[in-house]
């Protein structure tokens, strides 16, 4: 299990994911006043909510979950494949909501008088983290191949 490489792929993608749900994905400031946009919430300085972000932080949360799910699903490899299929689906949303929220947080900001807004590292990750589930189910589908080539040889 822990020797295939799709398997280092799959906890490379966990650790990004869960590197996201808790980090700063970006900032926006203006006239005195900052604002995070974390997994869960869009918040201010002070920690108060200005606008819940819950969806995006479950669909980050589901997608950091399924790869550990495939991870122990090493003899169904078919199964795999389309568990990375849908880790690619969850992660495009991801990056699509994060987009979305970046966007409403520039809102936010845009009627303060002297605003400015960043990026953080994790906004970044689903997708890097996408990278890596298409390099996992390349890998657990050359493993298929090796497979079914060792049943005809018998």
């Amino acid at each position: 299990m822990i020797q295939r490489i799709q398997t280092l792929y799959l906890l490379v993608i966990t650790a990004l994911l869960a590197v996201t749900l808790f980090a700063r994905l970006a900032w926006f400031g203006g006239e005195g006043s900052e604002f995070g946009l974390y997994a869960f919430a869009l918040k201010d300085a002070e920690g108060a909510v200005l606008h819940s972000t819950v969806y995006l932080g479950i669909l980050l949360s589901l997608a950091a979950v399924v790869p550990l799910v495939t991870i122990f699903l090493y003899r169904r490899r078919m199964l795999q494949i389309r568990l990375c299929v849908v880790e690619m689906v969850l992660l495009v949303g991801c990056a699509v909501m994060e987009g979305i929220y970046y966007y409403l947080g520039c809102r936010v900001v845009s009627d303060l008088p002297f605003h400015t807004q960043g990026v953080g590292v994790a906004i970044a990750l689903p997708v890097v983290s996408l990278l890596f589930a298409w390099l996992a189910a390349r890998a657990i589908f050359r493993d298929e191949l090796l497979v079914r080539g060792a049943d005809r040889i018998r």
